[in-house]
């Protein structure tokens, strides 16, 4: 793959050929297991700067999670931690910019990978980013707005309280019902426009609206293979938490290194 600089201005057109123009291979689990060895073996070139993102996203959710109990809202602190992981993708742009410098054989280092970072900004991913924070709001509002309606009657005076509420009483079993069938849904549609379409604006020079239908394009035409590796992403961040997020030092650099190379066999370079 020819390598683009990263400071190039993004043309803004939404009708955009290069958006147009995209293929889409089919992918296998072979696919998904070569894509994960590569990503393992791109944490284990550079395990400090990979491992950095992995430490930074694992501190922003403890300092989040102590904000939520400091501030008195016990309730949010589930709805919080299961859709944290909503919002990985983005933060995994850092490691997406690496793994490509070691594909294409470049020397990097700090200053590089963090100018690349901030340079999008002026580009595309800021509109994804929005995209994604916007269901992350909606998912967080649309449990408060069913924690009013199935458990207004409940007190929830600490933490512990609220756990013995959601997960001991009818009510409470309701509540997670509800919440899980939504936050599956809400999961799944984030997942699909977004599961290719950072790497692709970070490696081209693309609109978000054309990175985000080739995402769904990929999902739809590799629906078996694209959900089992949602499920291992679902599953993998999840139980990363629970060791006080510090599982996700290792899991997220790992995963975004791998949904580099996912992305690299799910959409062939453009031709020249």
């Amino acid at each position: 793959m020819t390598p683009k600089t990263s400071d190039t201005e993004p043309s803004g057109d939404l009708a955009s050929p290069q958006g147009a123009a995209l293929k889409v291979n089919t992918v296998s689990a072979q696919d998904i297991k070569d894509s994960l060895k590569a990503g393992v073996a791109d944490f284990l070139a550079c395990p400090v700067m990979s491992g950095f993102f992995g430490l930074f996203y694992a501190v922003f959710g403890l300092v989040f999670a102590w904000c939520l109990i400091w501030l008195g809202k016990v309730w949010m602190i589930i709805p919080a931690i299961v859709g944290f992981p909503l919002v990985a993708p983005f933060a995994a742009a850092g490691l997406y910019e690496m793994s490509r410098r070691l594909q294409n054989g470049e020397q990097f280092g700090w200053s590089d990978i963090l100018t690349v970072m901030a340079n999008q900004r002026k580009r595309e991913m800021g509109w994804m980013a929005f995209v994604t924070l916007f269901i992350f709001w909606v998912w967080v509002y649309q449990v408060r707005l069913w924690l009013a309606i199935i458990l207004q009657n409940a007190s929830f005076s600490d933490f512990g309280g609220f756990l013995n509420t959601v997960f001991f009483t009818p009510e409470g079993w309701t509540f997670l019902a509800i919440g899980t069938c939504i936050g599956a849904g809400l999961s799944a549609g984030l997942f699909s426009v977004t599961v290719v379409a950072m790497p692709l604006l970070l490696d081209r020079e693309t609109n978000f609206v054309s990175a985000m239908l080739t995402s769904i394009r990929v999902v739809t035409e590799n629906p078996v293979v694209m959900l089992g590796w949602a499920a291992i992403i679902s599953v993998t961040m999840l139980l990363s938490l629970i060791p006080a997020f510090l599982g996700l030092i290792f899991t997220l650099p790992i995963l975004g290194h791998t949904t580099w190379h996912l992305y690299q066999r799910a959409v062939p370079p453009a031709e020249d």
